[in-house]
């Protein structure tokens, strides 16, 4: 196979009088200042759904997390601030799931297995990375209908 690619690219080589064209390199995604757009990290294409729902303004340093929600068999990605709280994500993804009228102390935040006891803490402080998981389930147990 490799005699025929090169007889191929001699071919091309002399009824042209020149090499053939080279495909262009990919260029990285940009933001709009220049600065290359970090990629996606590779939660956000594990069984969510399209599309990442951005919470919260622009400046800052920016976490994209998963939030998980068995009762449903959902999973929803987020782009939100690092300073954001705990609560304010569990509300927004609450919303997100249609259930902004379960109240949310029904509900328990966990991160890597273990409740996010103090809400009122913000994401980053509270031990989440570009990346993290956290699961959103009923505080207790509801019977299966």
């Amino acid at each position: 196979m490799t005699a025929d690619v090169t007889a191929d690219v001699t071919a091309d080589v002399t009824a042209t009088g020149k090499e053939p064209a080279m495909e262009p390199a990919m260029e990285p995604a940009m933001e709009p200042a220049g600065v290359p757009a970090a990629p996606a990290p590779f939660v956000t294409a594990l069984r969510s759904r399209p599309g990442i729902v951005r919470v919260g303004g622009d400046g800052g340093p920016r976490l994209t997390v998963r939030v998980e929600l068995p009762e449903l068999w959902e999973t929803i990605a987020f782009d939100v601030p690092a300073a954001l709280t705990a609560r304010e994500l569990k509300r927004e993804a609450l919303a997100q799931f249609g259930l902004a009228s379960v109240p949310p102390e029904e509900l328990v935040l966990k991160l890597r297995g273990f409740e996010v006891t103090d809400e009122d803490c913000s994401l980053a402080a509270g031990g989440a990375l570009d990346g993290s998981t956290y699961l959103v389930t009923y505080r207790r147990r509801r019977p299966i209908r």
